[in-house]
């Protein structure tokens, strides 16, 4: 099984990197033909990547939600999947380049930091055999997608100098936001049962909650004060820079009860 979880995401990396430069050449020349093709690669490259989570959930018996390595190959799916969705929707391809591009960096960084978890697993903690796991890591890992794909547009935004996309992002975020909100609750009801208390001040509840208020913040200011543009995306890109400390930096610099996430 390790075998055909490696080999699947060495595939799906090629892939997203592949698609992310057809989107970039596509958008930049007009070229329909090589959009349509960027969006396929993606696809393959999400039934890749969906091929190595199936390979390792009947490698651990258990569905992939209980480490670092894990969530980190469910974030860049649904990351994927999201994006291809809101093209389907919105027959735009502007954020494309850049999600595929980043979604084939989330994966580079497990052959750089994980490549020994491919075939290694570890017994669930008693912590995490809980009913609340699966709601809690599935409501984070969705939110986690929906502020990539709005790190994505912004980003885009940024680079084209227009607004022409900020509903989009308002609307990713707003995705994510609800999820975010949906995860801590959820966190902190199962941290209750597992550990007494709804609230520790753990790291990945402090900086999730430092998250949570930036983006409800960008959020507030849209719809109240019609804030936008450049202003606006910048904030949402500060918000993504929290979401990736929040995942790496805490999982792997910091320590706490969350140090096994």
């Amino acid at each position: 099984m390790a075998v055909i979880i490696k080999t699947s995401l060495i595939v799906a990396l090629i892939l997203y990197f592949l698609s992310g430069t057809a989107y970039l050449l596509g958008i930049k020349g007009r070229q329909d033909k090589l959009l349509r093709a960027a969006n396929i690669t993606a696809i393959i490259g999400a039934l890749s990547n969906i091929t190595a989570l199936a390979a390792r959930t009947i490698m651990t018996g258990r569905l992939p939600l209980t480490d670092g390595y894990e969530f980190l190959l469910l974030f860049t799916l649904v990351s994927v999947l999201l994006y291809l969705l809101y093209e389907k929707l919105s027959k735009n391809q502007q954020g494309g380049s850049v999600l595929m591009i980043m979604a084939a960096l989330l994966l580079a960084t497990v052959f750089i930091f994980m490549p020994q978890q491919h075939g290694n697993y570890s017994p669930l903690m008693p912590a995490l055999k809980s009913p609340w796991l699966t709601s809690h890591v599935l409501s984070a890992v969705v939110a986690y997608s929906a502020f990539t794909l709005g790190a994505a547009l912004a980003f885009m935004q940024l680079i084209k100098k227009n607004s022409s996309e900020d509903i989009n992002v308002y609307r990713a975020v707003g995705g994510g936001f609800v999820m975010l909100s949906i995860s801590i609750v959820l966190g902190g009801v199962w941290a209750e049962q597992a550990w007494g208390t709804y609230w520790s001040w753990d790291p990945k509840e402090t900086w999730a909650l430092i998250t949570w208020i930036i983006y409800a913040i960008y959020l507030h200011v849209y719809r109240s004060k019609g804030w936008r543009g450049n202003n606006a995306n910048i904030m949402v890109l500060g918000g993504f820079i929290l979401v990736l400390f929040t995942f790496f930096g805490v999982n792997y610099l910091l320590s706490g009860l969350h140090s096994y996430g």
